[in-house]
């Protein structure tokens, strides 16, 4: 369903974390880890096809593994096999659990050139009580703790979360709570969403707030986060980044793609100005110079002999 030239390389299916919010597990039944030679045969035929970018996906993929007879961390050892295959250019990793990001998992990312410094964690909150609640298992402070270990350890690191707001337990305090959470942490990449109470899962019957509270708080949230990406994108001008193209828009009459920084389909796009047509699914390299409608846009910067 995607294009040619990126794929989506899932590693588990089921999930084993019981977020009382979340029917998943119902669903889709226990953690259960594809063999890794299977990962990596898959991976390796993908390359083959002209894959460049692999975007290794599971509800956990921190978790990948530790069902298997090794009962051992294998996501470490998956990503080094990964990043030898010929032709993979990024590999991008969708979801990391916070209480399971290892150290050597944080290593491998970061000395990996292949291995784009964006992280997807979602951690849905960040007020104790609410996470309790979740059966979440981090706490706020572990959350703060863990944002700045990958920071310190990882250059140039983008953060992707979810957020849920209206979750059972928030209040206004625990509400303003999250706010400051946000600004203070300045995660570049947060996906808002009001609470919607799942049947079959504890949190259908918890007490909550009604549905257009938890739209309003939702709407704050990316109030909140609009402003911290601007601030992000502006840093970025005048800087050259190397852009996946993933297209063109007759209507704006330019090309667009992505950096490492935005995953396909969830995150924003980079306009580029270009005088000759560009080739889908290659890379180039673009200075940015502004933004449109919240979007970078920039031009392209010949590569040096």
């Amino acid at each position: 369903t995607s294009p040619d030239y990126y794929a989506y390389l899932k590693i588990a299916e089921g999930c084993d974390n019981h977020c009382s919010y979340c029917i998943i597990p119902a669903l889709r039944g226990r953690y259960r880890s594809r063999e890794l030679d299977d990962v990596l045969y898959e991976a390796r035929t993908l390359a083959a096809d002209g894959v460049k970018e692999l975007i290794v996906v599971a509800q956990d993929i921190s978790r990948y593994g530790l069902d298997l007879p090794s009962h051992t961390h294998l996501l470490p050892q998956l990503l080094r096999e990964l990043c030898k295959i010929d032709g993979i250019h990024w590999v991008r990793l969708h979801y990391l659990y916070p209480d399971e990001t290892t150290d050597e998992m944080i290593d491998v990312i970061a000395s990996e050139p292949k291995i784009v410094k964006y992280l997807d964690i979602p951690i849905q909150h960040c007020n104790d009580k609410i996470l309790k609640l979740m059966n979440r298992r981090s706490t706020g402070e572990e959350l703060r703790e863990l944002f700045a270990k990958l920071r310190s350890r990882i250059p140039g690191l983008v953060i992707r979360t979810s957020i849920i707001t209206g979750l059972p337990g928030e209040g206004e305090e625990e509400f303003s709570e999250l706010c400051e959470f946000l600004k203070e942490q300045r995660l570049e990449r947060v996906g808002a969403f009001p609470f919607s109470p799942e049947e079959g899962t504890p949190a259908y019957d918890m007490p909550h707030v009604d549905e257009d509270e938890a739209q309003k708080r939702a709407q704050m949230v990316e109030e909140i986060q609009s402003r911290i990406m601007d601030e992000c994108n502006m840093a970025l001008m005048g800087k050259t980044l190397e852009v996946l193209v993933d297209g063109f828009d007759p209507e704006q009459e330019q090309f667009y793609g992505r950096t490492y920084a935005d995953s396909p389909e969830i995150d924003g796009r980079v306009w580029i100005a270009s005088e000759e047509a560009l080739v889908e699914g290659s890379f180039v390299k673009v200075c940015m110079d502004a933004l449109v409608d919240g979007d970078l846009s920039g031009y392209i910067v010949e590569e040096e002999a």
